[in-house]
């Protein structure tokens, strides 16, 4: 065993401090005690400076051992502190733990903060990732039923504000939220197709009616018409409801329409018939004629309901009862001729009740009589 530093050289002095002179500072030591002596220091001084030396020595063993237990303390906090943001992030992604999880057996503190770093910088990176997935997601999601319900959708940043619980990023709930969007997304085609055929039937009501149709789409949504987008085209509840009754309302008018114009028409044949009108006359009424033996749906040509038409139609009605008129008269006269001939040569008077000025005041005043 290595002796410890004495007063003088004898051994049988007790020790002047604990350190070894085997030591490098024991040899210093014995060195200093040298010097000491030659120098004449006493042996009272010596122990004293022997022990303010060793005194400070200490001071500098617990600034050491103070600064490292430090050093592990925080190395401990930073280790429990990403060990714990790894529990969460495994907990809230919904991966595996295994996978993820660091063994501290026999490792030290900084072997152990060497392993977690990487895992949770990836579980970082995956959960990033997860949100920009929940994040575009639900974003599609908002879009859809803001169209269904005919709410402004206002799109964010692109950040994941609209992520409502980042507690819970697992793919289970990610599959919850893309089946979602995949039902929504469906019913959205189903809602744009059911709008493409209830303005292709408007279209066709007011083709036959002759009315306009960018207008009548217009008034239920501005989007309906002029646009080539599915994404502009309007399929909310209300836009379906507007369609709806804009149908009922084209189909209550043509059914008017077509019982009107049936009526007309059926008195325009039996003026054809009576005044034996020629091809030609009837051919500028050839589609409005067939009305009279179409049920409502055969009557799909363009404006053959329109307003115009059915007044042109009884503008033709008219003018061929006024003629119907002009010949009745024509025919009265010729035969009240022919009447007041008979009733000379048989030295009679005709009747005045059949007199000519009353027959055409009869046929004047009751016109309508005449379109029978």
């Amino acid at each position: 065993m290595g002796e410890t530093a004495m007063g003088g050289y004898g051994l049988d002095k007790p020790p002047r401090c604990s350190i070894s002179f085997d030591t490098p500072c024991g040899a210093l030591l014995r060195e200093l005690e040298q010097i000491w002596t030659e120098i004449g220091e006493q042996e009272q001084d010596k122990d004293r400076m022997f022990q303010e030396l060793e005194a400070e020595c200490m001071r500098v063993y617990r600034r050491k051992v103070d600064s490292a237990n430090a050093d592990r303390s925080q190395l401990r906090q930073s280790v429990m502190a990403k060990e714990a943001e790894l529990k969460a992030l495994v907990a809230s992604i919904g991966e595996n733990t295994t996978q993820f999880k660091v063994n501290e057996k026999h490792a030290s503190l900084k072997e152990q903060l060497a392993a977690v770093t990487p895992l949770l910088d990836d579980l970082r990176a995956m959960k990033e990732e997860r949100i920009k997935q929940f994040s575009n997601v639900q974003s599609q999601i908002e879009t859809i039923n803001a169209q269904i319900s005919d709410h402004n959708c206002q799109h964010d940043d692109g950040s994941s504000k609209r992520l409502t619980n980042d507690h819970d990023l697992s793919t289970r709930r990610l599959a919850d939220l893309q089946m979602q969007l995949r039902n929504l997304q469906k019913e959205k085609s189903d809602r744009l197709q059911k709008v493409f055929v209830y303005v292709d039937e408007v279209h066709c009501l007011c083709a036959v009616l002759g009315m306009d149709f960018a207008k009548t789409v217009k008034d239920v949504h501005p989007s309906l018409h002029g646009t080539n987008s599915d994404n502009s085209t309007n399929i909310s509840d209300s836009t379906l409801e507007g369609l709806t009754q804009t149908i009922l309302k084209l189909k209550a008018e043509k059914r008017t329409r077509v019982s009107k114009l049936q009526e007309i028409v059926g008195k325009l044949h039996k003026l054809w018939n009576l005044m034996e009108s020629t091809e030609q006359e009837r051919r500028h009424f050839s589609e409005v004629a067939a009305v009279l033996g179409s049920s409502e749906e055969e009557i799909t040509s363009p404006s053959v309901l329109s307003l115009e038409t059915i007044q042109e139609t009884e503008q033709e009605v008219e003018r061929l009862t006024k003629q119907k008129a002009s010949r009745m008269k024509e025919l009265v006269l010729k035969r009240r001729v022919e009447l007041e001939n008979i009733c000379r040569n048989a030295h009679m008077e005709p009747d005045t009740s059949t007199a000519p000025e009353k027959i055409v005041a009869l046929i004047d005043s009751e016109p309508s009589h005449l379109q029978v």
